[in-house]
């Protein structure tokens, strides 16, 4: 096992490495993209243009460019916002980094505590009128888009029945942190949880379901059975661990990907200052720094998830330490 997590974490370096050059060639060596333009202003002499150049080193070779890039993203951590002159791109993405771990954590746990329980609940009453009730259910959360059920939300909680009982707690949209206020950061992020957690519980539930039904029929299964073993410990010790194994790969592509910025449209429309929000703001602005620090930032995340997936998915099954 140490040697399989071993090699995973070389090929996860390997994979940054590759990532990281990638995304500095299209930011910053795509054809008809010229950043010291856009830093430049409108209509700037050809002095100050190479002026500028020199200044943030887009004069050198490539090599040189993108080594002191990565100097500055990762090493001194001074690189500087090409739009707002003086902002360090940084401590921007951590400041925002809180607020995005909050919603994606706290909605995560929500998805899969629900997710496995409606999910084992439809594979255990299959037969039943729950079973295609708990489907239909899955299927509405995932035909309903995050903005729209985020502005619904919104207007229940913050509008028409905001003076009720039921929603009077709600604060103002935004996001407070944790460590200034622990309850308004609960208040806040109750509702955005579970607004981002609906696609992914109606997903989610769908894909267990039939990865238990699909497992109830493999030989082992019915050994156990043989072998005198109740129905629950053949559910909890067989069936749903070599079910939850498409499970766990889905859990981590996806956290990774919210974590890194996927959670955009939740943030937005809940006001929510994440890495998401930010990088909608730098997409606006095209600053490029931004948007490149954010999709490193993204990409770091989603490469860490996946390399921790291929653990536990050996971990859960160990002909995969042999791949």
């Amino acid at each position: 096992m140490l040697t399989f997590i071993v090699r995973r974490g070389l090929w996860t370096v390997l994979v940054m490495f590759a990532i990281t050059v990638l995304v500095f060639v299209i930011f910053f060596k795509t054809p008809g993209i010229d950043p010291v333009r856009q830093i430049a202003g409108r209509n700037p002499s050809p002095l100050v243009l190479a002026e500028i150049r020199h200044q943030f080193g887009l004069d050198r070779p490539f090599p040189v460019q993108y080594a002191l890039m990565m100097k500055k993203l990762f090493i001194t951590r001074d690189l500087v916002s090409y739009s707002n002159q003086g902002t360090l791109v940084i401590p921007e993405i951590f400041a925002a980094a809180p607020a995005t771990l909050s919603l994606v954590f706290g909605a995560a746990i929500i998805w899969v505590v629900v997710a496995i329980a409606m999910g084992v609940g439809a594979a255990v009453l299959r037969g039943t009128v729950l079973d295609p009730l708990l489907m239909i259910l899955a299927l509405i959360g995932i035909s309903m888009p995050v903005f729209w059920l985020g502005q619904v939300a919104n207007l229940i909680t913050q509008s028409r029945f905001h003076d009720t009982f039921l929603f009077s707690w709600v604060p103002p949209l935004g996001y407070t942190s944790l460590t200034q206020n622990p309850v308004r950061w609960f208040e806040g992020l109750v509702i955005p949880w579970i607004v981002l957690s609906v696609l992914y519980i109606g997903l989610y539930a769908r894909v267990l379901r039939a990865n238990l039904i699909e497992v109830q029929n493999e030989d082992f299964i019915r050994t156990a059975r043989a072998k005198g073993l109740t129905e629950r410990r053949v559910l909890l010790r067989h069936t749903l661990r070599n079910s939850m194994i498409t499970f766990v790969s889905l859990f981590g592509l996806d956290f990774g990907v919210l974590v890194g910025g996927g959670a955009l449209l939740t943030e937005v429309v809940f006001g929510i200052h994440g890495v998401g929000f930010l990088t909608y703001q730098s997409l606006t602005n095209l600053d490029l720094p931004v948007i490149m620090a954010t999709v490193v930032y993204g990409a770091f995340f989603i490469v860490l998830a996946n390399t921790l997936v291929d653990i536990t998915y050996a971990w859960l099954d160990p002909r995969v330490r042999l791949a």
